[in-house]
């Protein structure tokens, strides 16, 4: 059947050029991932000055502890405690909307374009945070200069030999946020290694039981298939199977993974989160800037650090392979 002879039609008043207005909807849909789990899990504390520093202490070996009797006092000078720093890195992000685009009415729900842009930018911060604190970029801590940006040394560098087991050939990083040593040749992560790592954990901190694995996507899906998830099966009233393993209960810990995006995914971090904390000189803020024009201008701007409280509370299993051979 065709349409009426003489019927007036949408296709005559076209939206571009007619008189038919569009159908834009009010919701905005992005799916931008801005799950931060690192900064997230951290405790939030305080920066007094742009070289953030800690102290942590260690107990002796046991040693053999026995007296006679009456005997005279033996006083032992104990090993001083060591001093840990890091440096506060400035985090900036810019808006600038034009006083037309401020004005006109817009689609998806927007009713400031400077308040959106804004919001959006703070998230995209957040994410360069977390990439930062345990990414892929280089993490040694950078003093800076009149002409060099201060940068925080990433949660790698404050780990230790004892706290950083790498593939074959690998150098741990000093411990002091200088440098982020080398992880060596590359191995898949297996529940062997996880268990070896927790022991290790368990050995040289006495730390929470319940501690956080940040993982990256690929091994992630490597832990669902370990022995752990063999016990799993689906009930009846759900009719839904379960694959994947959100805690893994070992032999010393109770380990909650949690997928990163933006951290190493050639890397495992088990981090105790009372041993790892965000330490914020200036919290995230905007300011407004001077006007240029028919333009409104932003800065956002979040100067913080990442303190890691004791480096032994915390155990990375770096050089883990990333896709399947």
């Amino acid at each position: 059947m065709s349409m009426s002879v003489g019927a007036h039609s949408s296709y005559d008043e076209p939206i571009a050029t007619g008189g038919n207005r569009e159908d834009l909807s009010d919701v905005l849909f992005d799916v931008s991932p801005t799950e931060t789990p690192f900064i997230t899990l951290a405790k939030k504390g305080k920066s007094t000055g742009t070289n953030h520093e800690w102290l942590i202490d260690e107990l002796e070996e046991p040693d053999e502890n026995a007296h006679v009797e009456g005997d005279d006092a033996a006083p032992e000078d104990a090993a001083p405690r060591d001093r840990l720093g890091n440096y506060t890195q400035i985090f900036k992000k810019h808006a600038v909307v034009t006083g037309t685009q401020e004005k006109v009415l817009k689609g998806g729900g927007i009713k400031s374009e400077m308040a959106y842009q804004v919001a959006r930018r703070m998230k995209a911060m957040k994410r360069d945070a977390e990439s930062a604190m345990v990414g892929t970029v280089n993490g040694a801590k950078v003093p800076g200069n009149k002409s060099t940006a201060r940068k925080m040394g990433n949660f790698q560098s404050y780990l230790t030999g004892t706290s950083f087991q790498g593939g074959e050939g690998f150098v741990a990083p000093t411990g002091n946020g200088a440098n982020t040593g080398t992880a060596g040749t590359e191995r898949p992560l297996t529940e062997d290694l996880l268990k070896a790592g927790l022991a290790q954990l368990w050995t040289q901190s006495g730390g929470n039981e319940n501690v956080n694995a940040i993982v990256g996507a690929y091994n992630r899906g490597i832990i669902s298939n370990f022995t752990a998830a063999s016990t799993r099966y689906v009930t009846t009233d759900d009719k839904k199977l379960v694959a994947s393993i959100d805690v893994y209960d070992g032999d010393f810990h109770t380990v909650t993974v949690t997928p990163d995006r933006f951290s190493d995914p050639a890397s495992l971090f088990l981090v105790d989160r009372d041993y790892v904390s965000i330490a914020d000189l200036r919290p995230a803020n905007t300011k407004d800037l001077a006007v240029l024009g028919d333009s409104t201008r932003k800065e956002i701007v979040w100067e913080t650090t990442l303190e890691v409280c004791n480096p032994q509370a915390h155990l990375m299993i770096a050089a883990l392979t990333t896709a399947d051979a």
